[in-house]
């Protein structure tokens, strides 16, 4: 009897075992269709996401916390300078020689240059803008106003623009990672209205983006050149009417003191 009873403990143990195996296979079946079934789910769920008007803030509120304080070095400080000199010269041309050489072997350009000349004693009056490393500024001017017979006027000023410029570039930075994320909808997106407006979106935001690359753009040029305005006149004036440009007025009038000298000495 207790023979049997082993028997049928045994047989019903394996059937239990084999019942388990069998829920669990289809169970484990059923987790796999399940998954494969909450990944598209997910996809659509983060389109929603993106066209609730809580996803679409939820981008610029990422930006923003992204945005952090950056300290600079005092060494790394943006500063555009900007100088002008008013100088009188003895030869115009000579001057303007010179400054456009100083201005090549510091390795900088000129932006503009005009001259008028006086219609009465023939004097010349020009106006010149360069542009300088900052590292050479201050000893361009120096040469400038050593070059020259008289300064009269002089005058520097910077503008300290790193603040801008760190807030720029942290502008970028989250600019850059929105348009990652507006490109990673688009691969997820599969309805023609999800496209266009993921499309319309990211359209803004590289707009942002170059906006502000150019804006970096231009200060990084502007503190790396200074600029540099100068004016000058011509104080070696010509006498008119006498026939003789060649001389300058100091020779003119030494010239007629020594003939007037000659007539009288003739005369006597």
């Amino acid at each position: 009897m207790k023979n049997g009873l082993s028997i049928v403990f045994v047989l019903c143990f394996f059937v239990l075992v084999a019942c388990s195996s069998s829920d669990g296979s289809e169970s484990k079946n059923d987790a796999d269709i399940a998954l494969e079934e909450s990944a598209g789910e997910m996809a659509d769920f983060g389109m929603e996401l993106y066209n609730n008007d809580d996803g679409q803030h939820e981008l610029e509120s990422k930006e923003n916390s992204s945005t952090n304080t950056k300290t600079v070095d005092p060494l790394e400080r943006k500063v555009i300078y900007n100088a002008e000199l008013h100088i009188e010269v003895k030869s115009y041309q000579q001057t303007l020689n010179d400054i456009q050489k100083q201005v090549t072997n510091f390795h900088g350009y000129i932006v503009e240059s005009s001259m008028y000349e006086e219609q009465e004693n023939g004097a010349k009056i020009s106006q010149i803008t360069a542009r300088v490393p900052q590292e050479k500024f201050q000893d361009f001017i120096k040469l400038v106003e050593d070059g020259s017979s008289k300064v009269v006027e002089s005058s520097t000023s910077g503008q300290d623009v790193t603040e801008e410029y760190v807030d720029l570039e942290s502008r970028l930075k989250s600019k850059r990672i929105v348009e990652d994320r507006l490109l990673s909808f688009m691969e997820q997106a599969k309805k023609t209205e999800d496209l266009l407006k993921i499309s319309s979106d990211l359209a803004e935001v590289q707009e942002e983006i170059e906006a502000i690359s150019g804006r970096m753009k231009y200060l990084q040029n502007k503190s790396d050149l200074a600029t540099i305005t100068i004016y000058i006149e011509e104080k070696n004036v010509k006498i008119s009417g006498t026939g003789k440009d060649n001389l300058n007025t100091w020779e003119q009038t030494e010239q007629q003191f020594m003939k007037s000298i000659n007539f009288i000495i003739t005369a006597f």
